[in-house]
This record gives C-alpha cells, sequence and structure tokens, in this order.
C-alpha cells in the first residue's frame, strides 16, 4: 500500500510573532519552524496503516530549503522517503496553487492513500486536502479519526458536532484529512534519525510541476489585533444591575 503524506513546516506555536516590513506576513528570520502538528498525526496514522498492511510511506512537502529540517524529522519517524517541492513563499500561493503543487507531485506515484492534516497552524484554511481531492478527482473525507482498510475500500470514522460521528466506506484511492489527537505521537528513535541521513529526498522545482494558479485570494493586511477598554455602568437596584451584567457576560463577552 502507497500512501503519501502531505506535511507542513509552520513556526513554534510558542513563538513571538512580528509583522514584516511588507505587512503581509510574519517576520521569518528569527523564528524556529517545527511539523504542522494536524500534519504530525496525519504521518503516524500513515505508519500505522503501513505496519498493519505493508506498503511506503512517502513524506510530500512544499516549502524552502528550511523545511528540509522538518522532511527529515518526518523521514526519523518512520517515513520512507520525501518529495519535496522547492516553494520559497509558499504564504504568496492561495489553497488552489498549493493543490496543484501538491497534486502534480502526487500524480505520477499514483498512490492508493493521500492523507493530509485537517488544518495548518498559520493560515488554517483547513481546504488543502479537499482541493487536492478534486484536482486528482478522487474520493475524499474529512476530520478522520479512525480508518480501517477493506480491500480496495476504506473505512473512517469522522468527527461531527455535540459529541456524534459518523462512519464512511470509499474505494481507494482516496484523500482523507485527519483529526489532531486521533492517535498518541511517535518520537524519533536514534536508529531512525541515523536512517533518516540515508533516505531518498526528491527534490522538484514549482516550473517543474506547471505554473501554480493565479492568486484568487491572498492576504492584504496582517495586524495584530487592537486592544481597547470600554466601562459600562448599570443603573438601578443591585437585582437589576446584576441581571444585566450576566446578561452581557453571556451574550456579548461569551465568557459565561
Amino acid at each position: 500500500m502507497k500512501i503519501i503524506v502531505a506535511i507542513k513546516q509552520v513556526p513554534l506555536r510558542d513563538s513571538q510573532f512580528r509583522i514584516n516590513a511588507s505587512g503581509q506576513w510574519i517576520e521569518e528570520s528569527d523564528l524556529n519552524f517545527e511539523i504542522n502538528e494536524p500534519d504530525a498525526y496525519a504521518l503516524e496514522e500513515a505508519l500505522q496503516l503501513r505496519e498493519k498492511h505493508g506498503g511506503e510511506v512517502i513524506a510530500l512537502c512544499a516549502g524552502p530549503e528550511r523545511a528540509q529540517q522538518t522532511i527529515r524529522d518526518a523521514l526519523a519517524k518512520g517515513a520512507d522517503r520525501a518529495i519535496h517541492i522547492e516553494a520559497g513563499n509558499l504564504h504568496d500561493l492561495d489553497t488552489l496553487g498549493v493543490a496543484q503543487l501538491l497534486a502534480a507531485a502526487a500524480r505520477p506515484e499514483q498512490p492508493d492513500l493521500i492523507l493530509t492534516g485537517l488544518q495548518s497552524d498559520d493560515l488554517g484554511s483547513g481546504q488543502t486536502g479537499v482541493v487536492l481531492a478534486e484536482l486528482l478527482g478522487i474520493p475524499h473525507s474529512t476530520i478522520i479519526m479512525h480508518t480501517e482498510v477493506r480491500g480496495d475500500a476504506i473505512r473512517v470514522k469522522r468527527e461531527l458536532e455535540d459529541g456524534w460521528f459518523q462512519h464512511i466506506e470509499m474505494p481507494l484511492p482516496a484523500v482523507l484529512t485527519i483529526q489532531s489527537g486521533s492517535n498518541k505521537l511517535r518520537y524519533a528513535t536514534l536508529m531512525g534519525i541515523k536512517k533518516s541521513k540515508t533516505k531518498e529526498v526528491k527534490r522538484l522545482q514549482p516550473a517543474e510541476l506547471g505554473a501554480a494558479a493565479p492568486l484568487s485570494a491572498k492576504i492584504e493586511k496582517l495586524y495584530a489585533p487592537f486592544k481597547t477598554k470600554q466601562t459600562q455602568l448599570f443603573d438601578g437596584d443591585p437585582k437589576t444591575a446584576a441581571a444585566r451584567l450576566v446578561e452581557k457576560l453571556k451574550f456579548e463577552a461569551r465568557v459565561i
């Protein structure tokens, strides 16, 4: 079974972010980076499927040169090989542009399954996996908690709202977006780290994969949330004022 896992490198979650000079993205020169957490769960799901059914796991990553570290981390955890699309300014592409690059790289591999995280920690659009499936013309399902391969099909458990779940069976190949927390993440072993240095990483240029789609959406301006203070005084007796305060906290501030 051949499984492709789309991974993305994002800034560390506890980083101190500053807006860059253009005002359209964050300043990346003084940041550290890691694998996008939802993608880490997709990788873990792929590794567990390989352990059950055999085959190989391929890490697919679009990003600048520094993304090599994230790719090596995926290889150290158990991915068999990797494909790196060397796209220097990934945030300049919209969801369609990124999905086109991923689809062009994945298509020649003819995978049985493509896994992605539910969304990225930096942009959080939650659309790349869905658009990727549409470009490849294969079935997809989202917010996946569990998978079970059944011959030429796969049965999945989807998380819905209010504690409800949905079970779906679909033919392979397919694209699935994996929910965070669906599995316990593994650590890279010392042997895995050593082996990762000799595993294949195929480098591709965006030009080799065809031109990305024109931007249909772009970031015009990035700014920190405005902090404001506002004082409200409630007239009337204490009981009436308390009732109005509770109403404000519940329906406007939404803290109770």
